[in-house]
């Protein structure tokens, strides 16, 4: 994977290099906006939000969690911690020593969370797109249906291995509906076999990362936006806890995204609600 040419940039950590896409300006005064994918994602993920975000003169960084994409594989655990780590590491790397708005998507909401419970960088606020919390452990069959899932993708990556990827990525590679380049893209990093090892050692690390992410409430002044895919109606408990951190900051937005799915929240037709989200952050902010 590693050899394959692809957008972005790969930059040394120390030892190991993550593959970085950056878009905007180079510099600016307002804070870098960034992207962390969910489970089984990449950077590529947000090339649509990127565009959009550029569109309105913001800066971002979308990456590859180590073991993902295209960047090297990280020592184990891949718990959210070693995650928050590599990332600190990489802000150092590309001295982004200013502060950075989180957006999480799906399993990165949780890195997003415990990075601002537990580290010292500063924080424009955190943008949690479709985003799991902790308390989904508390959802009738939530624990269960998320070890389920840990289990399936260790199976999925033996099956990789032999190529069977492959043609299940020209199907579901690209449900968020990514054009050209990062669709193909996508497709690619779908069918890798070292791809789904490191997504399956980043899930079955789940509940210890949701235990951390949950160990004490976010700061009240900490600006968060909520960003939902699917109607509210039957899903109420899920929308509850996904809505949670917002309703208990003292700059919190909500939104709903009832037409869309938790891939496709990310695509053309419906990113323009995370852009609404980092911007309802970037106000509250500078208030």
């Amino acid at each position: 994977m590693a050899s394959v040419a692809h957008r972005g940039e790969t930059v040394d950590i120390g030892g190991r290099r993550l593959r970085i896409v950056r878009a905007g300006l180079a510099a600016g005064p307002s804070p870098l906006i960034v992207c962390e994918h969910g489970a089984f994602g990449c950077a590529s993920d947000w090339a649509v939000v990127q565009e959009k975000l550029t569109a309105r003169g913001l800066r971002s960084l979308a990456y590859d969690r180590a073991g993902l994409g295209y960047s090297d594989a990280g020592p184990a655990p891949r718990d959210g911690r070693a995650i928050n780590d590599d990332l600190e590491a990489l802000l150092r790397a590309l001295g982004e020593s200013g502060p950075i708005l989180l957006v999480g998507h799906s399993m990165g909401g949780l890195m997003v969370r415990l990075f601002a419970l537990e580290r010292e960088h500063e924080l424009a606020g955190l943008v949690m797109v479709d985003a799991v919390t902790p308390d989904v452990f508390g959802l009738p069959g939530g624990a269960t249906a998320i070890r389920g899932f840990g289990r399936f993708l260790q199976v999925v990556s033996h099956g990789a291995k032999l190529g069977l990827m492959v043609p299940v990525s020209l199907v579901s590679g690209n449900m968020i509906g990514l054009p050209g380049q990062a669709g193909a893209e996508k497709r690619r990093i779908h069918g890798s076999a070292s791809h789904a090892h490191g997504a399956a050692a980043e899930v079955i690390q789940w509940p210890e990362t949701s235990r951390m992410a949950g160990a004490v409430e976010l700061p009240v002044d900490l600006p968060v936006a909520v960003v939902t895919a699917g109607p509210h109606r039957g899903r109420g408990p899920l929308k509850a806890i996904q809505e949670k951190p917002a309703k208990s900051s003292r700059a919190g937005f909500i939104e709903h995204v009832e037409p869309s799915n938790h891939a496709n929240l990310l695509g053309p037709r419906y990113a323009d609600a995370i852009v609404r989200g980092v911007e309802q952050v970037l106000q509250a902010g500078s208030r």
